[in-house]
């Protein structure tokens, strides 16, 4: 009886969970007047046009919209990866002054709000010439500055027995040698843990790519969506939904591919180290 009362209540979670998921995907086939006047998940006519005049409505194509968010997503993605993991194996692996401070230091820029360095970090990629560009979104990244993956990895990196360090050494093997073939190889999960969320994070990025894309051809697909919506309160409803579901799409099938690294490396950066 116990076990039945839990599969209930955990369906009933489930089902308060992905009822806005699965409205929104119903209402990408309904047509403007049903989507505010039936609030089930299944259209009373399903109308699939929606989704062609949502790729082809507005002044580009949306695949173009499209095309940048995969860009810049796939550029931050290498960016985080590789600068990340070097930042991590030096914490973790490497003995020099003041280590423990830098690494109290990045652990600390966790609590600084994102929107306080919004201004400054405007004024200097202005004086770069990089507004309207993609390189305020990815160039940071190759700097290591996402403290939250570099603490993963570390953490990760410190799960790895010394003794392999030792044992390299003993074979002569210098501290970039042991990156190369003793911790790279070892790091996979923790990789693709920063891989998958610098993509998520990235692609459903709202607020950073407005501030810094301001033409229409460098738009991205979180961006590209608000322009449903005119400046006079009138907005293709059935479109937008149906360009919403497809912008879920890359997001769901990147995590679904690489699923049980990203639980594998969540699991031993979380519970050793």
């Amino acid at each position: 009886m116990n076990r039945v009362l839990r599969v209930l209540i955990l369906a009933a979670v489930v089902a308060v969970v992905l009822y806005p998921l699965m409205w929104m995907a119903g209402s990408s086939l309904k047509s403007p007047s049903e989507v505010s006047n039936n609030l089930s998940v299944l259209p009373r006519e399903f109308t699939w046009n929606n989704y062609s005049q949502g790729w082809s409505s507005l002044d580009m194509p949306f695949g173009r919209y499209f095309l940048n968010s995969a860009v810049i997503a796939g550029a931050t993605v290498f960016a985080n990866c590789a600068s990340c993991l070097l930042a991590a194996y030096a914490f973790a692996r490497l003995r020099f002054k003041w280590r423990g401070f830098y690494f109290a230091v990045m652990i600390g820029t966790l609590l600084l709000p994102h929107h306080v360095l919004i201004i400054p970090q405007y004024l200097l990629f202005n004086a770069f010439g990089w507004i309207n560009t993609p390189l305020p979104l990815v160039v940071p990244k190759l700097l290591a500055t996402e403290a939250f993956f570099v603490f993963l990895m570390v953490q990760f990196m410190r799960s790895i027995p010394r003794d392999l360090d030792e044992a390299a050494k003993i074979d002569g093997a210098s501290p970039y040698r042991i990156f190369q073939y003793v911790m790279l190889p070892l790091a996979r999960p923790a990789l693709v843990t920063t891989a998958i969320f610098s993509f998520i994070w990235t692609w459903n990025d709202f607020f950073t790519q407005l501030i810094y894309l301001n033409d229409l051809s460098h738009y991205t697909v979180p961006v590209a969506l608000r322009l449903f919506v005119d400046s006079s309160g009138q907005s293709l409803v059935g479109p937008m939904f149906a360009m919403s579901v497809l912008s879920l799409l890359p997001v769901f099938l990147f995590f679904l591919a690489f699923q049980r690294l990203l639980v594998e490396g969540i699991n031993t950066a979380g519970l050793k180290g």
